[in-house]
């Protein structure tokens, strides 16, 4: 079985986003902030888990997107 301490499945946010289960960088962190099109879309950590492939993961909600300047 694959390390799910490590990995996170995404909820909400684009629909063209191109990965919904991604790694924790780093481990133990409650939000996530990853970039995607000129910005970054910010998942903070929810009481949820999802069965995966990978086995079951904790489920991070989208709350916010912040652009990048320029």
């Amino acid at each position: 079985m694959a390390d799910t301490a490590a990995k996170a499945v995404l909820e909400g946010g684009p629909e063209e986003f191109p990965e919904r289960i991604v790694p924790i960088d780093p481990p133990g962190t409650t939000e996530l902030k990853i970039p995607f099109r000129a910005g970054y879309e910010h998942f903070r950590a929810t009481d949820r888990q999802e069965d995966t492939p990978e086995g079951p993961l904790p489920v991070y909600e989208w709350w916010e997107r912040t652009e990048l300047p320029g």
